[in-house]
């Protein structure tokens, strides 16, 4: 059984892989590229108590929960990428028997990833979403996306994955190193201690029909057991069932054969169904879910008020909704075709922290593109047409704008330098053009300059930032696009027309 898993892992960790590297605009092809994160039970839990909805493929996730009460917690064990990582890292070390006896010994520090669990949900049903810090299926594919893909290409790869560059990616990079690390000093480390999708599994398993079981009578207490349980599920005692990852090593290397796999019989000892956690700790828990949300939010402006660099893909809902649906996956930063798409520091505040904004330096926002509402897998991006978002059909005369143009004509060359250019009019793509010219003529130095100097029409711009892209002026643009006159925001477009 232990082969059979170790292969379940292995193609699981491939599928993983391949569905994220088919995950940019000229691989998709019609793969389920969102599958694991479709299938996360966390992500769904969380979503249904931030937003009262569970969206879309995320009903996928269901099954996973009920085979867990059937299976118990299988998925860590025998699905899980980042689990199957630390696993092959800490076969690096090659740890002695005895060494793991020490170390897989069940401690009381694992009761820390329920109460994290618990912190989360009560901040999840206050509309602050933060699950995705520590889901491991989204810190994955965020340290992928933003920074283990774009490395392999910066190194001049013959496998090209993204051609994507996140300069802050390395902090996704960093967290999943630490992980990684910490697998290989201490196997599973962050699965027994952090992972709040393990304590939801862990939960859910307390209910399961199958579990391993010990025979009192066959055993003679070797605790061979304890050095092939990663999971640190006490299986020389009362197994605790909410911590069974089914790693099965304990089966298997059970010298005497008093370990099986099955429902609960009289000869088998009971095992502990649940995480022993005192009325204090959970109370403490709560408390701090509760005020966890007066900390992400404490801001001088709030949500409501105009940031200029807050920009948003395109379909995104309203800022309080947004927030309150993404799990900072960056699926729409790996598949944005122009790279613009980049991962939130200060933007948006401490609550959007990670979360997508549009960067016009590194890309703009293609106006025939409308992927990343496809790889949203919450809703936080919603899923629009190309109708919708250029304003055509049946929703003509209202596209979608993602913010305003402005001209610094301290920096603008035909305004600050009387020199001749036109480049942001001759890329803008709306039609017509939101990028007007007045020609006029100076004198300098006795010799006369025709020029055509750029103004915007706020009624005809859409914010793609392609203007500010393609400026010549490359330290600081001298155009440049704000939030204000988003359609998202009713608050925004009001301030832009009063004005």
């Amino acid at each position: 059984m232990k082969t059979v898993r170790t292969i379940y892992q292995l193609f699981f960790l491939g599928l993983f892989f391949f569905l994220l590297y088919v995950a940019t605009y000229d691989r998709l092809a019609g793969y389920p590229f969102r599958l694991f994160l479709d299938t996360d039970p966390l992500v769904a839990v969380s979503t249904v108590l931030s937003t009262g909805t569970l969206y879309r493929a995320l009903w996928y996730a269901m099954p996973l929960l009920v085979l867990t009460i059937f299976l118990g917690r299988f998925y860590c064990g025998w699905i899980c990428p980042l689990g199957t990582l630390q696993d092959l890292t800490a076969m690096l070390r090659g740890m002695k028997l005895k060494d793991k006896m020490r170390v897989n010994t069940y401690r009381p520090f694992q009761k820390l990833k329920y109460l994290l669990l618990l912190a989360f949900l009560v901040m999840a049903l206050l509309g602050v979403l933060q699950i995705g810090l520590l889901d491991p299926i989204v810190l994955l594919t965020r340290a992928l996306t933003t920074s283990i893909y774009p490395a392999i290409d910066r190194g001049d790869s013959l496998l090209y994955l993204t051609g994507r560059d996140f300069p802050l990616g390395w902090i996704a990079g960093l967290l999943l190193l630490a992980v990684l690390v910490a697998a290989y000093l201490h196997p599973r480390l962050w699965c027994k201690m952090l992972c709040p999708l393990g304590a939801l599994l862990g939960l859910f398993s307390r209910w399961s029909i199958f579990h391993i079981r010990r025979s009192a009578d066959g055993c003679d207490d070797c605790r061979i057991c304890v050095g092939h349980c990663a999971a640190g599920a006490a299986p020389d005692q009362q197994l605790r069932k909410s911590e069974c990852m089914l790693l099965l090593g304990c089966l298997e290397e059970c010298p005497s054969k008093a370990i099986t796999y099955g429902p609960t019989n009289v000869a088998s000892i009971p095992p502990v169904v649940g995480p022993d956690l005192t009325r204090r700790r959970l109370a403490g828990a709560v408390l701090a879910g509760i005020a966890a949300p007066m900390i992400f939010r404490a801001q001088p402006a709030g949500v409501a008020t105009p940031r200029p660099q807050l920009i948003r893909p395109p379909g995104s809902l309203p800022e309080p909704e947004f927030l309150a649906r993404c799990i900072k996956c960056d699926e729409c930063m790996h598949i944005c075709p122009t790279n613009v798409l980049q991962p939130s520091m200060t933007e948006a505040g401490i609550e959007g922290f990670w979360t997508p904004v549009l960067n016009n330096t590194i890309g703009f926002c293609e106006v025939n593109c409308v992927l990343c509402g496809e790889a949203c897998p919450t809703g936080a991006i919603g899923r629009i047409t190309l109708d919708q978002k250029h304003g055509r059909g049946e929703f003509a005369g209202h596209p979608i704008v993602l913010g305003t143009a402005f001209f610094d004509q301290g920096r603008c060359l035909p305004w600050a330098m009387n020199r001749p250019c036109v480049v942001c009019q001759e890329v803008c793509p709306t039609s017509p053009k939101a990028i007007k010219t007045n020609e006029v003529t100076v004198v300098e130095e006795g010799r006369e300059i025709h020029l055509k100097r750029p103004r915007i029409d706020p009624d005809l711009c859409i914010g793609c930032g392609i203007c500010e892209h393609e400026c010549p002026v490359v330290d600081r643009r001298a155009v440049y696009v704000t939030s204000v006159g988003e359609s998202r925001s009713k608050r925004n477009v009001m301030v832009l027309k009063k004005n």
